[in-house]
């Protein structure tokens, strides 16, 4: 049986709308194994000109942490589309169209399904090797990173659910191969400079520039 706990979805919905916005609709999962599973749905305003999805329930269960990482044994994910990302239901039949929010809903379950965890840096490609995510990208991997889309993002980062739990919230980014490859060569630190350099945001934009690209020169 999944596992819920309704206070905790309570509370993280209040977090999330406390630093984010109001929570205008929830998609729920109609069958859920290990952790029951819905994501909220946060719509564009004139300030935060995108959607925001945030994951609530990964955080029933505790990941599979290393010696010394108790304290991040609980997670949240979120991600960023455009405001004018195809939502509805029929478009969301459409791999074009659902695999960022099919992505955000597979990594929340993984560290259940595989005894491991997330932490920020960490990247997860899609498929080994890694492979565009749809037709109309060709971004192949996420990486784990701390929300910079919120106004407060120190303080919406850490979620205080009881004196023994609290949960944290991430993001993830869509990367291209390279750039996979770019992080695993010179570090984390490295590829969220090229990133930024290049003017890249946590919002999702399926045909932003590869900043590893050997046009650049960056090799």
């Amino acid at each position: 049986m999944a596992k819920s706990d309704d206070e905790a979805i309570e509370l993280i919905t209040q977090h999330v709308e406390k630093h984010i916005g109001p929570v205008e609709a929830v998609f729920h999962e109609m069958v859920s194994d290990l952790i029951h599973l819905d994501v909220l749905y946060v719509a564009p305003t004139k300030e935060r000109n995108f959607i925001t999805l945030i994951t609530c329930g990964m955080s029933s269960l505790p990941m599979t942490v290393p010696k010394g990482a108790e304290a991040f044994r609980y997670a949240e994910l979120m991600i960023c589309l455009p405001a004018d990302w195809e939502m509805s239901e029929e478009s969301l039949k459409k791999e074009d169209h659902y695999w960022p929010i099919g992505n955000l809903k597979m990594l929340a379950r993984l560290p259940h399904e595989y005894n491991t965890w997330f932490y920020t840096d960490h990247t997860i490609p899609n498929g080994d090797p890694a492979e565009p995510y749809a037709s109309n990208t060709k971004l192949s991997g996420m990486m784990v990173t701390i929300p910079s889309t919120v106004e407060s993002p120190e303080e919406f980062f850490t979620l205080k659910l009881h004196e023994h739990k609290d949960v944290h919230f991430f993001s993830i980014t869509p990367l291209y191969k390279e750039e996979m490859n770019y992080k695993l060569k010179h570090g984390a630190d490295a590829m969220l400079a090229k990133l930024e350099q290049a003017g890249v945001s946590q919002i999702v934009d399926p045909n932003r520039k590869n900043t590893c690209k050997k046009r650049f020169g960056l090799f």
